[in-house]
């Protein structure tokens, strides 16, 4: 559905430019703040939800291959990110974190759009 498609290699290719935001970061006033993983399960699933919500005419089907591909897309981002997944996050890496799913749920939209017309 979206992996596959060039918008998410534009994406991913978003994310792999600012690597920057992930690395060198010190964990003072983080000691407290939501792993880097946590916060891109949960902004995910926010935005997976935002999909599913706006979309009440998918099949059961249909949900599922975009919970398959939410699954690809957590793969892939474990894998580019596999140094600093269990890090407390920065606010930087937070706001990068939520736009990126945002992106990510637009790559959805499109497609979906595509799909229902």
């Amino acid at each position: 559905m979206v992996t596959d498609t060039e918008g998410y290699v534009h994406i991913i290719e978003y994310l792999t430019e600012h690597l920057s935001f992930f690395e060198n970061t010190s964990t003072t006033d983080r000691d407290n703040a939501d792993s880097v993983i946590a916060i891109i399960e949960q902004e995910l699933s926010e935005q997976i939800i935002s999909v599913c919500s706006q979309n009440e005419t998918l099949t059961f089907a249909q949900r599922n291959a975009i919970i398959r591909e939410v699954d690809a897309i957590l793969y892939d981002l474990e894998e580019i990110l596999s140094s600093v997944m269990n890090n407390p996050a920065t606010e930087q890496q937070a706001r990068f974190i939520k736009e990126f799913s945002g992106l990510i749920k637009n790559l959805f939209d499109t497609e979906i759009n595509q799909l229902t017309n």
